[in-house]
């Protein structure tokens, strides 16, 4: 693909909360010519996300929080989403288990890989790490809630399995990634 790549140039818009960037470049296409193209690139860095499950009561931790673009969007009440956060200079998991005790406020164990994922490979850099872990009762450490100085303002829900699936139906979850994690979550326990 590098091939197929070349004159890259890259202009920064903006460097604030997050970088958007326009990038120009000229790209081979399968047929052999070449194209001119322009795109802005959003990067605010690659995240992690993780949907806790606790297997003995059928239950998984879900947040709840205003997001302005989904608001923008016409989405006006707060997102029901898997805990997430960017991941700084973290390995994934231990990301993964920072933001559960910050946003959440449970310690969580056998965190367990799903995947890597884009959200929206067209204009986001960002390359999201999902995980499943256990929690129980027991493994709450905190009130959770997020870190107020970082604009965080996080209602925790736990909500049974079968109740947060059906939630993807009604349309009253429309994070990609916690679809994607209850999904999995779900064929996993089948199988």
């Amino acid at each position: 693909m590098k091939d197929r790549l070349k004159n890259i140039s890259h202009t920064v818009l903006s460097d604030e909360w997050a970088r958007l960037s326009r990038y120009e470049f000229d790209y081979q296409r399968r047929d052999g010519t070449w194209n001119h193209q322009n795109r802005e690139v959003y990067d605010r860095g690659n995240a992690v996300a993780v949907l806790p499950h606790d297997p003995a009561r059928g239950t998984v931790l879900l947040l709840k929080q205003f997001r302005l673009p989904a608001f923008l969007n016409g989405d006006t009440a707060p997102l029901l989403e898997a805990c997430a956060g960017v991941l700084d200079e973290d390995d994934p998991e231990a990301c993964a288990r920072r933001e559960a005790r910050e946003e959440l406020g449970y310690q969580l164990s056998d965190m367990a890989y799903v995947c890597k994922a884009y959200s929206s490979p067209g204009s986001v850099l960002e390359r999201i790490w999902c995980f499943t872990a256990r929690y129980s009762p027991e493994d709450k450490v905190s009130e959770g809630g997020g870190i107020a100085d970082e604009g965080e303002d996080i209602e925790i829900l736990e909500v049974a399995l079968d109740e947060a699936f059906a939630m993807i139906a009604s349309g009253d979850i429309i994070d990609a990634k916690t679809i994607l994690l209850l999904q999995h979550l779900k064929l996993s326990l089948i199988s």
